[in-house]
């Protein structure tokens, strides 16, 4: 496979440069993959893979035509989910607000993942898309889903604390983070939604040599 012999002969400056800072992981000798994208503009696909330890994934670009790797980057790990909340909502009365799948959910009074403490709020969270991706494809998709029950969110975006969040971890090798590109489509299904959205940026990793 393209990706494995790369990783292997690193005949492209730009993958010494990462691997000197970072690693994947491998099963069997071959690197995991955490997502093949053929749904980018011309033949270009995308190879995800996880990032050892770390929250970001490894991007590797190939030319479909002429089967070549073409360049090396790293990818946020993008989160992005329709997130209502509530006090005095249970997660039940959430829940049954809309007829979409819900992705997580927890109820007000419940013990933390961490079981040191209580959740203070009753959540549920819809997210149609968990693999990688970039985060205004993420987006375009929850919109698409929550279309399909306008009534519903309308109730939580009214009655609960209904918003989008978007939470982006990039890699801070050179100190340059990447952001959140809002199509004018984008602003106008939030408009149809009157839904509000929150963005949270963090940076991790070791900075290149």
């Amino acid at each position: 496979m393209l990706v494995t012999e790369e990783l292997k002969s690193r005949t492209l400056g730009v993958t010494e440069q990462y691997f000197e800072i970072l690693d994947v992981y491998y099963d069997d000798g071959v690197p995991r993959i955490a997502r093949i994208d053929r749904e980018g503009t011309g033949d270009v696909v995308v190879v995800y893979l996880p990032v050892a330890d770390e929250w970001f994934y490894l991007a590797v670009y190939i030319d479909a035509v002429e089967q070549k790797i073409f360049n090396i980057g790293t990818e946020s790990r993008n989160k992005v989910v329709f997130r209502a909340t509530s006090e005095t909502y249970s997660m039940d009365d959430l829940l049954g607000k809309t007829s979409l799948p819900v992705l997580t959910k927890w109820n007000k009074g419940e013990l933390k993942s961490n079981r040191k403490s209580v959740n203070k709020f009753s959540c549920i969270e819809i997210e149609p898309n968990v693999e990688p991706d970039s985060a205004e494809d993420k987006l375009t998709k929850l919109f698409k889903l929550l279309a399909q029950d306008k009534t519903g969110i309308a109730d939580l975006v009214t009655n609960a604390d209904g918003y989008i969040q978007v939470i982006m971890d990039f890699h801070g090798g050179n100190q340059l983070l990447g952001g959140l590109s809002l199509s004018k489509e984008h602003i106008q299904k939030m408009s149809e939604l009157n839904v509000g959205i929150e963005v949270d940026v963090a940076s991790w990793g070791e900075p290149f040599k």
